[in-house]
């Protein structure tokens, strides 16, 4: 499991490098990795951790963040955006690139769990 996350996570790096890159061709400017990139997805929550303020979710493909849709450890700006958060909830949520770490803003239960 941890493979996949650091997997996962060498994967969005990448992604974000790439469109970086992209966005600046012909430009002389230095492409900024560590630049809020925000992106919203749907997701199906796997886990919840609110005491390392951390949720597993299996998302879609996240809107300007370049990255495959997967399922990958998120941290969340807010412990509170996990309340009442349960495993199997279906969820919209916003996230962005904070230096190399998708972190999680805002958090919208769309469904419950059946």
């Amino acid at each position: 499991m941890k493979v996949q996350h650091v997997l996962a996570h060498a994967a969005f790096l990448v992604a974000v490098a790439v469109n970086a890159e992209a966005s600046h061709v012909g430009s002389h400017e230095i492409p900024a990795l560590t630049a809020a990139a925000i992106g919203q997805s749907n997701g199906e929550v796997r886990k919840v951790d609110p005491d390392q303020g951390k949720m597993t979710l299996r998302h879609g493909i996240p809107i300007n963040l370049g990255m495959p849709a997967l399922t990958m450890v998120s941290t969340v700006a807010d412990r509170s955006l996990l309340q009442g958060l349960e495993p199997g909830d279906k969820v919209r949520f916003t996230a962005s690139n904070q230096t190399g770490t998708l972190v999680a803003s805002a958090i919208e239960r769309t469904t419950q769990r059946q």
